[in-house]
């Protein structure tokens, strides 16, 4: 069992012991329901449920509107008290179906029901894994029946099962890996069955040896699957950093990991397969770590799907003190909280609250060209000169210096020792230069 990573990248502190031996906990919620329709990337789904309809846990409530675009399925029964716009944890403010929980949590029929995945068609499980509304859980988002869905299907041969969770404080994947390891198996199995030349690759960092040693045991002498020992390196997670380490082979933003043979899901999400196909079950939850020093009791909690962020900050205790900072994921790149009242959602992975903001509160000075930044990127990149571009505004420049290539990891911005903030600035300029791009291309496109 080869030891594979990729060149470039930092070794943040983690602070996964404040979560890792903490067991998933079932969260009930009280409160009011809240479904985002747009929960992944592509067409937000559209609703077929109104006012004062009741609806059942595993009710479909909205359905995809496009190919790239998934339903949306209730966590609860209860009954539709608006659809309206709300504010997500992204910070935007989303059309979404609020239900009222009844607490009675009646499902569907047939929701549980065991199926047995060798007596399906490919098109039968694709439908399935559609239809039940999954999407990638390690926060991308991006539907998972279309990564079932490539072109060339003969071409796949390699299954990454990413299990890596190189984001710091986060812990939910890895105690998945302990508590559900025939989940992840079973669920590789169900999509190794679709691509009928690809072998499966369990990916995990070598700062978890335990679930590296209790899923290679629990494959026994599984022909078509290995588990694979990664080092402990951020971003060793990220899908390019991922495919090159385990297969050699570099992608780009203009490529699919298909277009390498590849396709990549996150731990989550094979579990979310196998419950879709095997168990009859679609996705309504979502297990999301609660973490950092300003929570008084750490914790995984296995939580249905539009719980209000409040609750599951309750049900860890609450704060011990009020925390400088709250982020919606990990600290490397999650997005601020500034509000709590918002839903989890599909690609909600923690909620983390620290004591003290150690980057806010640090002055950002010149850039004194020391290098580490270039010496950190897994991309490859150069981002003094990005910089530059990006505060010049300069799209023509930031594209030529392969801009659009970052993956807004936040290594430059955690070892520039200036504090200037980097990621944040080409993250801006991405979208300023995709922008300038669509409209070259429009123009273009007008004058023939």
């Amino acid at each position: 069992m080869g030891v594979t990573t990729f060149k470039g990248g930092v070794h943040p502190y983690d602070g996964k012991a404040l979560t890792m031996d903490q067991a998933i906990a079932e969260l009930k919620p009280q409160g009011l329901m809240v479904f985002p329709l747009s929960q992944h990337i592509g067409a937000p789904a559209q609703p077929l449920v109104a006012k004062g309809d009741h609806v059942l846990m595993g009710q479909k409530i909205a359905e995809a509107s496009g190919f790239i675009s998934v339903p949306v399925i209730s966590s609860v029964s209860g009954t539709v008290k608006s659809i309206e716009k709300k504010l997500t944890a992204g910070g935007a403010m989303i059309d979404a179906i609020v239900i009222e929980n009844d607490q009675q949590y009646e499902a569907i029929e047939g929701f549980g029901t065991a199926r047995d995945y060798t007596k399906l068609s490919r098109e039968e499980i694709v439908s399935i894994v559609k239809e039940a509304g999954i999407v990638g859980l390690g926060g991308a988002g991006f539907p998972t029946y279309v990564k079932f869905s490539p072109k060339e299907i003969d071409k796949i041969d390699t299954f990454i099962v990413n299990g890596a969770e190189c984001e710091p404080y986060l812990t939910s994947d890895y105690r998945d890996m302990m508590e559900t390891p025939e989940k992840i198996i079973g669920g590789l199995k169900v999509i190794l069955s679709l691509f009928p030349n690809a072998k499966g690759k369990i990916c995990i960092e070598d700062n978890k040896p335990e679930a590296i040693k209790l899923l290679s045991e629990k494959l026994g002498n599984e022909p078509n699957i290995e588990v694979l020992s990664l080092k402990t390196k951020y971003p060793q997670g990220g899908e390019r950093q991922l495919i090159y380490a385990v297969t050699g082979r570099k992608i780009n933003s203009a490529m699919l990991p298909a277009d390498a043979g590849v396709v990549v899901d996150n731990i989550d999400t094979v579990v979310s397969v196998y419950e879709a196909v095997c168990e009859s079950k679609p996705l309504v939850r979502k297990i999301v770590t609660v973490t950092g020093d300003a929570i008084a009791k750490p914790g995984n909690f296995k939580v249905p799907l539009g719980t209000n962020y409040q609750e599951i900050i309750d049900a860890a205790g609450g704060f011990t003190e009020d925390p400088e900072k709250v982020i919606c994921g990990g600290p490397m790149m999650g997005i601020p909280l500034f509000r709590l009242d918002v839903p989890v959602a599909k690609n909600s992975s923690s909620i983390l609250a620290l004591k003290h903001d150690p980057v806010s509160s640090l002055p950002t000075t010149a850039c004194i060209n020391c290098g580490r930044c270039v010496e950190a990127c897994p991309e490859n990149l150069v981002p003094t000169m990005l910089m530059k571009a990006s505060l010049a505004k300069n799209t023509d420049r930031f594209a030529e210096l392969f801009g659009l290539e970052c993956i807004e990891c936040g290594c430059c911005s955690y070892v520039c020792p200036a504090k200037r903030p980097l990621t944040q600035a080409f993250k801006e300029m991405k979208r300023r230069t995709r922008a300038a791009q669509k409209a070259a291309a429009a123009k273009k496109e007008v004058k023939k």
